[in-house]
């Protein structure tokens, strides 16, 4: 894709349109509908403006409650959309904030992530968002917004599993994925982590080390997928089994959002 997907932003890291990839029939994923991004803490008024222009409403939240209350997002004044959200926790704590002291960052990164992305598809409470996210786009018009803390982990994977139903290709699919390492908003999430990172760590890291702690590998992919149809076979039928994706859902999101 040559467009520029990514919203500018000063306050919110990673915000991108995820939709245009090309899809089976020479038919593409549909702009302007499918949104994804990290938190919106520290959006300011003009990050809030140029979402407002976006006409998205519905939000899914894919943080736990202990993220959404250390960190509440800000809302487009009057949004009058529902946000969607998980009573309870999704994941133990926020992979890019945790860190034992005396560990290497880059390490630590890799260790990490690879046992986040081991323990995500059999994860109850995110089974049970990536479920609602899809079942909840297919049911409501307008454009949609998908988030977690970064926008990269939780948020990946549910970009992942729509582009897979909606006929993307795998190739596109990673790209997809590994397109949040080019978001122009990386000092943003850096500001936002870093500084806890380097308390518990008791040094400060250099920019290779953040760069692995706060961007997104393709074996992390590669670890979800392979999980996923160790339990199931392959990952549609994960989609079915686990998720929920049956074929008058899979029918549903692909007459809106293909086009």
């Amino acid at each position: 894709m040559i467009r520029d997907a990514f919203l500018k932003t000063a306050g919110i890291h990673n915000f991108r349109d995820y939709g245009g990839w090309p899809t089976d029939g020479d038919r593409h994923v549909a702009t302007g509908l499918l949104f994804r991004s990290g938190h919106h803490v520290e959006a300011t008024e003009e990050d809030l403006a140029a979402i407002a222009d976006l006409n998205i409403h519905t939000v899914i939240d894919l943080r736990g409650q202990s993220e959404r209350a250390a960190n509440p997002c800000r809302r487009v004044e009057g949004f009058a959309g529902e946000v969607l959200f998980y009573d309870g926790e999704t994941t133990s704590s926020p992979p890019h904030m945790d860190i034992e002291p005396g560990t290497s960052a880059s390490d630590f990164a890799r260790e990490r992530m690879i046992a986040v992305y081991t323990r995500m598809p059999d994860n109850p409470a995110m089974i049970d968002m990536f479920g609602r996210y899809l079942r909840i786009l297919a049911e409501r018009d307008g454009a949609s917004l998908v988030h977690c803390y970064a926008g990269k982990d939780r948020t990946g994977i549910a970009a992942t599993m729509l582009l897979h139903i909606l006929g993307v290709s795998e190739a596109d699919q990673r790209k997809e994925f590994l397109r949040t390492n080019d978001s122009p908003t990386f000092e943003v999430l850096a500001r936002q982590s870093v500084p806890g990172i380097e308390n518990r760590l008791g040094r400060k890291l250099d920019e290779r080390a953040v760069r692995d702690l706060l961007g997104v590998r393709e074996e992390y992919l590669d670890t979800f997928l392979a999980i996923a149809r160790e339990r199931h076979g392959s990952f549609d039928n994960y989609l079915e089994q686990a998720i929920g994706v049956d074929d008058p859902l899979r029918e549903a999101l692909r007459g809106k959002f293909v086009a």
